[in-house]
């Protein structure tokens, strides 16, 4: 998928800032290590499963620490240097309505207030053959890569991004239900790591963002930074809109700090 990252929106920069998302996002998902569902498609899709929020909106009414944008949604916590992320995660159900949309769900670092990103996570696309689940990571500007894996739905999924110092990084991640885990250890020369996330997201091709599959109710537990739950770090709660802030899904609050859900309301 192409890049998709996280800029504040204010009032006319919508426009530019969709020509900058799709901008940075210029080249296609590598397909060497796609599940078979995936090696049907082209060798250069026109999307990617990683990359940084767009456009967030102000806050808005009385809720404290809440942005729109039209790509993320979950909690971010940023304005400090973070060494490690994780949360848990049942794979949600894909349902194909239309021949293709999309949606990813992981946890990483970068992204929401950076040019470099570093995530983990699981994805699910709509496509004429129908629902097609697959793990994936990714380390700005290299592509994301596919992990070779298979996901089923439902299946409980931990994912973490830690950082080990030098520019190294593990990613992990683990499936508990069929029983696989996934290290990953990688290098990014430069990472910023300013903001860590937990997120669900829409990703973004040269035309925007693409249509959200519907994933129903997608649930999270033990979203932690630092070693620390992630509600003791003022987080902030993004919520997924389309560019006049029609809401695209609710995210709940956090519950004991750690736990929460995002509910699909639409796709476009």
């Amino acid at each position: 998928m192409f890049r998709r990252w996280c800029v504040p929106l204010a009032g006319a920069t919508i426009l530019a800032s969709l020509i900058f998302a799709a901008g940075t996002a210029a080249k296609a998902a590598k397909g060497s290590h796609a599940p078979a569902a995936q090696r049907s498609r082209p060798r250069e899709p026109v999307f990617r499963p990683a990359g940084h929020m767009t456009l967030p909106f102000a806050a808005r009414g009385s809720i404290r620490n809440r942005v729109g944008s039209t790509n993320w949604s979950g909690y971010a916590v940023g304005g400090g240097s973070y060494t490690s992320v994780s949360a848990s995660w049942a794979e949600p159900i894909g349902i194909c309505a239309s021949d293709y949309a999309y949606s990813g769900l992981w946890v990483g670092m970068d992204g929401y207030n950076s040019s470099t990103v570093e995530q983990i996570g699981t994805e699910v696309d709509c496509s004429a053959q129908g629902p097609n689940y697959y793990a994936w990571y990714e380390m700005y500007p290299s592509h994301p890569v596919h992990l070779p894996e298979t996901v089923h739905p439902g299946d409980y999924f931990t994912g973490s991004v830690t950082f080990n110092g030098g520019g190294s990084f593990t990613l992990e991640l683990s499936d508990t239900t069929s029983g696989w885990s996934h290290t990953v250890n990688a290098s990014l020369s430069g990472a910023a790591r300013s903001s860590a996330e937990v997120i669900v997201e829409a990703p973004s091709s040269t035309g925007g963002v693409l249509p959200l599959t519907n994933f129903g109710t997608a649930s999270i537990a033990g979203a932690t930074v630092n070693g620390t739950a992630m509600g003791d770090l003022d987080p902030t709660r993004i919520v997924m809109v389309d560019s006049s802030g029609g809401e695209k899904d609710t995210i709940s609050s956090l519950s004991g700090g750690e736990n929460f859900s995002a509910t699909w309301l639409r796709g476009g």
